[in-house]
């Protein structure tokens, strides 16, 4: 694995507004090295930032916002006539008509569902509108609201076929909050791509996908936000080339009642949000939907069953950060840790 040489710390940090992974580069900017464009846009509930090296053209960024706009408009459950807002509508009644990128995320998420002996459902759509966790704010639960949504999470009943889609339930609702923002990155990457893009940083918020290492041949550095700190705070550095990297941790997205924080990663079968001991983990692998429910699993099953599940899977690096402090590494983690 090749290494930047970094002689100075002050690295130049380019964060998205949701205080996420961060991408690094040496203290000279990108702009003053290699020719690149670069833009930023507020999207898919969070700022997210493209760069483009060796790379002029900066209306190829635009058919990526293009994209992301195409995707989402597919995708979220709360976008009135997406086709994941149809289907929940339709919930217990009749089939829906899907496009192709819909129906492939479903069955990836189906895969995940199973994957993950259950932890990963976006089935849990209805516990995800009960808790309404959003902007610091959030519903804490009556017991009897939870037993009202609990009977309507199963993947098991979220019937895929080709072109069509049906939640046998009526109330049951597919949220792709933790997948959908992975496969968006990786349809904008292979974009990038085919439009003869070779080193880019593809930057959605904690999810960050590369295409190829810097144009001089080293790689990217992806810092890790350190989930017991402030925004901005790294708990460790990557150095990658082609990889996703990519985060889920407990002080995202919460809020708190009686004193005691809540977050937005809900167990689907307590019906609360995960209480593992894992404060946030970081998965590498090649694509950024893996990494995307890879992280939230983990989160969900905790450090041992978590890093059992790592270490099956072939291409696939994690870093676990529990509640305490502690850094958990894969077998294969350390060849991806920066060193100076």
């Amino acid at each position: 694995m090749k290494r930047i040489a970094v002689t100075a710390l002050a690295l130049l940090l380019l964060l998205s507004a949701a205080g996420c992974t961060a991408l690094q580069t040496t203290p000279q900017t990108a702009a003053e090295q290699f020719d690149s464009v670069e833009k930023d846009n507020f999207m898919l509930d969070t700022w997210i930032r493209i760069t483009l090296y060796d790379w002029t053209d900066s209306s190829t960024i635009d058919l990526a916002f293009d994209e992301i706009r195409r995707l989402e408009s597919l995708l979220s459950v709360e976008q009135e006539g997406s086709d994941l807002d149809r289907l929940a509508k339709a919930a217990g009644k009749a089939w829906v008509d899907i496009a192709p990128e819909t129906e492939e995320i479903l069955r990836l998420s189906k895969e995940y569902c199973t994957l993950s002996q259950g932890h990963f459902d976006v089935t849990t759509g209805p516990l995800v509108e009960l808790w309404n966790i959003h902007d610091g704010e959030g519903h804490y639960p009556t017991q009897e609201e939870l037993d009202a949504v609990l009977p309507l999470i199963g993947s098991d009943d979220l019937l895929v076929e080709e072109g069509r889609a049906y939640l046998a339930r009526e109330g049951m609702i597919a949220n792709l909050g933790a997948i959908a923002k992975g496969y968006i990155a990786d349809q904008v990457k292979a974009l990038l791509v085919e439009q003869g893009v070779e080193h880019a940083v593809i930057n959605l918020g904690r999810n960050i996908l590369l295409i190829g290492g810097r144009p001089d041949g080293t790689d990217f550095l992806v810092g890790v936000q350190d989930p017991n700190a402030e925004e901005g705070a790294l708990a460790d550095m990557v150095a990658a080339q082609g990889k996703s990297v990519v985060t889920s941790g407990v002080d995202e997205r919460y809020f708190v009642y009686e004193g005691k924080k809540y977050h937005h990663v809900l167990d689907p079968f307590t019906g609360f949000p995960a209480d593992t001991g894992v404060a946030s983990v970081t998965i590498l692998s090649d694509n950024s939907a893996q990494g995307d429910a890879l992280s939230t699993t983990c989160l969900l099953l905790g450090p041992e069953a978590g890093m059992e599940l790592i270490e099956s899977l072939e291409g696939v690096e994690a870093l676990f950060i529990t509640t305490d402090g502690e850094q958990i590494a894969s077998s294969g983690y350390e060849a991806y840790r920066y060193q100076e």
